[in-house]
């Protein structure tokens, strides 16, 4: 697999196999969503977005944390406002991260994929 984008994804493990992993500007990266953590942290989804904030799971976020590589940019009005530029356009991201990576030999390729994964949640500081 060389390429996933997500649009608010629940569960990690089908997301984390890729070599490259892209996201769309305005999708979230999280297993439970904002309302679903607020109604464990504090019973009510009134905090919904106090859990967002602690959350951390806009694209912006994932791409600074190094869980994500790439940042799609969306249509104005955002992805569902256009449907087929918004596939051209993932579509595009799809095949230059394939062209990135077609020659990279494959232990590299596994090599690089532990490194990047065995790095996601380790605290240094």
């Amino acid at each position: 697999m060389v390429y996933l984008q997500s649009l608010n994804l629940s569960g990690g493990f089908g997301i984390g196999l890729a070599d490259t992993i892209g996201m769309l500007e305005y999708s979230i990266y999280s297993v439970a969503s904002p309302e679903a953590c607020a109604s464990i942290l504090w019973r009510t989804a009134e905090n919904a977005e106090e859990a967002a904030d602690a959350l951390k799971l806009t694209a912006k976020d994932m791409k600074k944390q190094k869980l994500i590589d790439a940042i799609i940019k969306e249509p104005v009005g955002g992805a569902h406002s256009d449907r087929n530029l918004i596939f051209d356009i993932v579509k595009k991201s799809i095949l230059k991260a394939f062209d990135e990576l077609k020659d990279v030999p494959k232990q590299t390729l596994v090599d690089l994929r532990r490194e990047k994964f065995f790095s996601m949640g380790v605290f240094n500081g």
